[in-house]
């Protein structure tokens, strides 16, 4: 990670460097200049609800204009939405203002290639020196013929149905009960419309952005309120986004909550049963739940580990030729359809299964076992390397000593956060939490803020 750009792009309080007007117009050049397209082809830039996103995706465009480029402004849509106009509008780049899962004071700036691809870790560095380079402004100065902007007509329904098409047929859903939690955000409209076009009775909650409330108390990060309402409507399903609409959280028809790592499970076992996972393996990250390496290796199918970061699971997929991969947060990648990590099409491969299998999700989620696992999230002052922190590397020693081969731990640093996670694995909640506990207080001792 560089200056700027953390796990998953720019990302910090809004109105506060580095999420500023001037540095998205400073963004905004460098990629103008990175990404020049000889034939004029635009730049697209959607953001979900935050009340932000208005001044930082003008911002953006403006900078963008200010060295010849054209914008074309797809307005609220999830992120894998631009991923996709951009790359069926064969653009210049795509652009996506927003901070995901994260509270809505804060906002962000994730950047597609024109192929719909996220950018490798040398095209943020080359845009991270651009940016940092004081000369930009001075070039723009010599750029007489601006860019211009345009609005994408009907981007969210040309989403909708990029997604009905990778479904098994245009009314699979028909007689199914589905309960969706939109987190007042980028998904409020295109997802209600999307299940209800492929014959499902849908009940939708949390649809109602007003530029404040997107993950407040709702969506993937607190499905609380989704798990209730299930029951409450005797629905087959309950499916919540992120306010950005790249992750999914599953509920079950008994009102329980997946992990990313079951649906993944669950996913993965019914694509293997119809012939269609190729590769043979499923990607997940470096906090996927042991319980999923050992569900795979029962069914016969490669796990590989990645870091943390839909990108580095996309990299290793790439690498390893796996079409499904993801993290245990809800990020997941089906690669025989899109790019980079889609909710809605991960909520629609997971009603596949169900139907496919013809049994309800409180069944098919016990293909895996979930180890009772605790992430404690520390505050931290400073981020040195854990390796260099002798006090911490005896703690996570003594821990895996204790585990002895029947758990894990890891310790890593958030990647858009002053957080350190601690996470440890273990055969019993008591020994996880006893032991997860001991660590992250050596932690807070030696770097707590």
């Amino acid at each position: 990670m560089g200056i700027l750009f953390g796990t998953d792009g720019i990302r910090g309080v809004a109105n506060t460097y580095p999420m500023t007007a001037e540095m998205a117009m400073t963004v905004g050049r460098a990629l103008a200049v990175l990404f020049a397209p000889s034939d004029g082809a635009p730049f697209v830039i959607g953001r979900d609800t935050r009340i932000s996103g208005h001044m930082l995706a003008h911002a953006l465009a403006a900078g963008i204009c200010s060295m010849g480029g054209n914008v074309a402004m797809a307005g609220v849509l999830p992120t894998p939405g631009v991923a996709h106009l951009t790359q069926a509008a064969k653009g210049a780049a795509g652009i996506v203002i927003s901070a995901s899962h994260n509270p809505f004071q804060d906002n962000g700036i994730k950047v597609f290639k024109g192929d719909g691809y996220k950018l490798s870790d040398a095209s943020e560095a080359e845009i991270e020196a651009l940016v940092l380079n004081a000369d930009l402004a001075a070039r723009a100065e010599s750029i007489q013929a601006t860019g211009r902007v345009c609005w994408l007509p009907d981007a969210g329904q040309r989403y909708v149905n990029f997604l009905i098409a990778t479904a098994p047929s245009g009314d699979f859903l028909s007689g199914r009960r589905i309960v969706l939690d939109c987190a007042n955000g980028a998904t409020s409209e295109v997802a209600p419309r999307l299940f209800s076009a492929l014959g499902a009775a849908v009940t939708t909650l949390f649809n109602e952005p007003d530029g404040r409330n997107i993950n407040a108390a709702c969506g993937s990060q607190h499905p609380e309120t989704l798990a209730r309402q299930v029951v409450a409507q005797a629905a087959d399903i309950g499916l919540a986004f992120d306010g950005d609409g790249d992750r999914l959280i599953a509920v079950d028809e008994k009102g329980e909550p997946l992990t990313g790592d079951q649906v993944l499970a669950v996913c993965a076992k019914g694509l293997q049963a119809a012939g269609r996972l190729k590769g043979g393996a499923v990607v997940s990250t470096v906090m996927s739940n042991m319980g999923l390496e050992k569900a795979l290796a029962k069914l016969g199918i490669a796990h590989h580990r990645a870091a943390v970061g839909d990108r580095h699971v996309l990299e290793k997929m790439l690498a390893c030729g796996a079409v499904v991969g993801g993290e245990d947060s809800g990020h997941m990648i089906f690669l025989e359809n899109h790019t980079t990590g889609d909710g809605l099409l991960a909520g629609l491969k997971l009603l596949a299964a169900v139907q496919s299998e013809g049994k309800p999700l409180s069944q098919l989620r016990r293909v895996m076992t979930v180890f009772p696992q605790l992430t404690l999230n520390v505050a931290v002052t400073d981020k040195p390397p854990i390796d260099s922190e002798p006090a911490i590397s005896k703690a996570v020693r003594a821990a895996e000593g204790v585990l002895a081969g029947r758990g894990r731990v890891l310790v890593r640093y958030s990647g858009t956060q002053a957080l350190c996670r601690v996470m440890v694995e273990a055969p019993t909640r008591e020994e996880t939490e006893r032991l997860c506990r001991q660590i992250a207080d050596v932690v807070r001792r030696r770097l707590g803020a």
